[in-house]
């Protein structure tokens, strides 16, 4: 009797395999880290070595299913996420050619060249597919056709990596709208491929078919059965984008509902219409969603959590977050005014980021320490993904009422508390946290027939484990900091700008 799904998460840093029950109970997991690429002679490349990553998939396949001290034939579908943006070239065997991981930078010629020789086309393409040039596929592969002729000559078919994943087990070469959407050059509102901007670049053809999450892709192929230990009986599901499938995760299925991921990077996400008009500013990404008929504006705070293990690691004597948070607790709130610098609000148009640093240290040792420094660092995180919500709210009309809260930073008691105080929003956080696995494995139960939808599945699954009501005495105050730090990074922007500092970040072409 089939009870359980496998889930495949690739994520920047690592490749787990998540067994789940039918309920959505996390089983067994097994996870290894990999590196990404970076070639010699190309400044900002990183590679998506995927002889390498399939081998650990594989690692990670068979040891997750004897974790799980159970049967191959007790799983009836498998399906993958993966962090969105990175592809992979393959040839007209279906042979891997050519991948790149998400934060890949090589293509900064590429950009440069496409806003000169097409000075309108990136506003037209972000007002179809809700993306710039700055992580889309076709900079990218334009770099691949001027760099890398020989192998763009045998180039057919382009994936993201979940689609990848899948294609290793079932042979099938398919894309699904939430993360194939991330690649630029497909419609929000059609949910399919604009091949139109392929076409005025000088790229070929490249597309696989659309498939929507929870489709049945195929089944596990007597090779991918052979090397993995996974029955050809299997089911092999579509999945998605780690963010979108992620919210449904979340169960953040209906317009209007907004989920914070605290993780890595922090994402603000807010569901919102398909046919939505885009705004010629260009500050937000917009998604497809797993959800059919719905899109996802979205706002990036870069670094956030990559930050904070910084500050734990070099300045935290070697105390956990839990113990920094409870220092941070008698810090008042404001952080004796301390401003930190590291993400900007999400400016999608012109992305780059000041140099890293603390405005406004004191030395008054009883006021100005490792415990203010770590509450300025949560205050910081929230005061911007406020600002990138308000910023969503502006272009789209929708008006989220609360907030789901979720990833490792919601751990933090403090820091939820502060997300509440800062937006004005109650947050809610659930008892899953790492949404992720949890979406796909629901993609997982549509395909098999368990559940009819994601929101279905959500219903049925999720459950919120702690709920924080902001109080409206706080948020005016930090409403008064918001205000001030929005002054303040912009002198810093001025450094960067002046070339007496070099940015954090900064996305390819921009100058």
């Amino acid at each position: 009797m089939s009870r359980y799904f496998l889930v495949l998460d690739a994520g920047t840093g690592s490749i787990r395999s998540i067994i789940f029950d039918l309920l959505g109970n996390q089983i067994s997991i097994a996870q290894y880290e990999w590196d990404h690429i970076a070639e010699a002679g190309v400044a900002g490349s990183m590679g998506f070595d995927y002889m390498r990553g399939w081998a650990l998939a594989k690692r990670c396949i068979r040891e997750s299913i004897a974790k799980a001290q159970i049967s191959p034939s007790e799983i009836s579908a498998i399906s993958a996420s993966s962090m969105r943006e990175g592809i992979v070239v393959y040839d007209g065997e279906k042979r891997e050619l050519w991948g790149v991981a998400n934060v890949d930078g090589r293509s900064g010629a590429e950009v440069s060249y496409l806003r000169r020789s097409y000075p309108t086309l990136e506003a037209e393409s972000y007002a179809i597919s809700g993306q710039t040039f700055a992580l889309s596929a076709v900079p990218r592969l334009l770099w691949l056709k001027n760099h890398r002729p020989h192998l763009y000559e045998k180039a057919c078919y382009f994936t993201m990596i979940s689609d990848w994943l899948l294609f290793k087990l079932s042979g099938e070469l398919a894309s699904e709208p939430s993360n194939g959407g991330t690649a630029g050059a497909f419609s929000l509102k059609d949910r399919h491929w604009d091949r139109a901007e392929f076409e005025r670049c000088g790229l070929k053809d490249l597309f696989v078919p659309i498939r929507e999450s929870g489709d049945i892709l195929g089944h596990v192929s007597v090779k991918a059965s052979e090397e993995t230990g996974l029955r050809s009986e299997t089911l092999v599901v579509m999945g998605g984008g780690d963010v979108q499938i992620g919210t449904a995760g979340l169960g953040a299925c209906a317009l209007g509902d907004a989920v914070v991921f605290g993780g890595s990077f922090w994402q603000q996400v807010v569901n919102i219409p398909s046919d939505a008009i885009l705004s010629d500013a260009m500050l937000l990404r917009v998604n497809p969603h797993v959800v059919r008929g719905m899109s996802q504006a979205e706002g990036i705070t870069f670094f956030t959590g990559l930050v904070m293990r910084w500050f734990r690691n070099s300045f935290g004597c070697g105390k956990s977050y839990a113990e920094l948070e409870a220092m941070a607790k008698g810090v008042p709130l404001g952080s004796y005014g301390i401003t930190p610098i590291f993400s900007d609000r999400m400016n999608y148009g012109e992305w780059i980021h000041a140099s890293p640093s603390f405005i406004g240290l004191g030395l008054d040792e009883s006021k100005y320490n490792v415990a203010s420094m770590f509450r300025a660092l949560e205050e910081n995180a929230c005061i911007v993904s406020a600002i990138n919500l308000e910023n969503i709210k502006a272009f789209s009309g929708v008006s989220p009422t609360s907030i789901t809260f979720a990833s490792g930073a919601s751990n933090g008691v403090l820091w939820s508390q502060i997300l509440a105080d800062v937006t004005g929003l109650e947050v809610r956080v659930p008892v899953v946290k790492e949404a992720t696995a949890l979406g796909v494995a629901m993609a997982c139960g549509i395909g098999a027939g368990v559940y009819k939808s994601f929101e279905e599945a959500g219903k049925e699954i999720v459950k919120i484990e702690r709920v924080y009501e902001p109080n409206l005495a706080n948020h005016e105050l930090y409403g008064e900091m918001k205000e001030k730090w929005v002054k303040v990074y912009a002198k810093q922007m001025e450094l960067v700008k002046e070339g007496i500092v070099e940015p954090m970040w900064k996305a390819p072409g921009v100058q």
